[in-house]
């Protein structure tokens, strides 16, 4: 599905980020970057798919990531696909929310995909084509209490992407923007979680259970592939009917 194709996933080393990277692995791209603040974890994902290399990269840091755009450029002379996964929570209600808790969640989840699509959207638009996808929530179609800075950032990057998904084509470019919004997740965050809480999401979600981060990596496989090429501009829900 995704012969040929450049792609860089960031927050690629756990979670639905790793389930991502591996999903793009299996189905033929060319080069996954697996981008991430912790190399190591990404070892065994460089030794398991020769197409897999994983990168270092804090995506609040904008030097960095012009320089990491540059050796891809370098390297392919195009990005065909973004994956802007990178994100951190830091819940609160909103008495109690620090400024440092709301300036980090704001500073990742927002600012870092703008940091990373301003850097890598010309490349594309250059070349003519690309898939930008950037992990939402449905908080931020639905808010959540004590989630107002998660929320604010997940709202954000659905309204960016809006904008995106008509600022990249003006010129004739195929180059598509568009969000997934997950619903309740397995992955590392949620294990530790009380049962009385996994049980609550579970009978909240009308499929009666929660997500597995290979449901994500479906949805955004087919986002990057050829076979969503007249969808830009929209948000998929991946939640078991949770908002419906």
């Amino acid at each position: 599905m995704l012969n040929n194709k450049v792609c860089i996933v960031t927050g690629g080393a756990q979670g639905i980020g790793r389930c991502i990277v591996e999903t793009f692995a299996k189905n033929d791209a060319l080069q996954v970057y697996a981008c991430d603040m912790n190399l190591a974890a990404m070892a065994d994902l460089e030794a398991k798919y020769p197409n897999v290399t994983g990168i270092e990269l804090n995506v609040c840091d904008r030097e960095n990531i012009a320089h990491f755009v540059e050796q891809v450029k370098s390297e392919h002379g195009k990005i065909d696909v973004l994956v802007n996964n990178a994100g951190v929570t830091r819940d609160n209600l909103i008495e109690k929310m620090t400024e440092e808790d709301w300036d980090l969640v704001s500073d990742v989840n927002l600012k870092g995909v703008f940091n990373m699509t301003q850097a890598i959207a010309p490349v594309m638009v250059e070349g003519g084509a690309g898939s930008i996808i950037t992990m939402s929530s449905v908080v931020g179609t639905d808010g959540n209490i004590g989630q107002s800075n998660y929320a604010a950032t997940k709202g954000g990057v659905i309204a960016m992407t809006k904008g995106w998904s008509k600022e990249f084509s003006r010129k004739g470019a195929q180059v598509r923007a568009n969000c997934i919004a997950p619903g309740f997740i397995e992955t590392p965050m949620t294990v530790d979680l009380p049962e009385k809480v996994l049980d609550f999401m579970r009978h909240k979600t009308p499929l009666g259970r929660m997500g597995k981060p290979q449901d994500i990596a479906n949805g955004a496989l087919f986002l990057a592939s050829d076979n969503s090429g007249f969808i830009t501009g929209q948000t998929l829900k991946i939640d078991g009917g949770l908002v419906i």
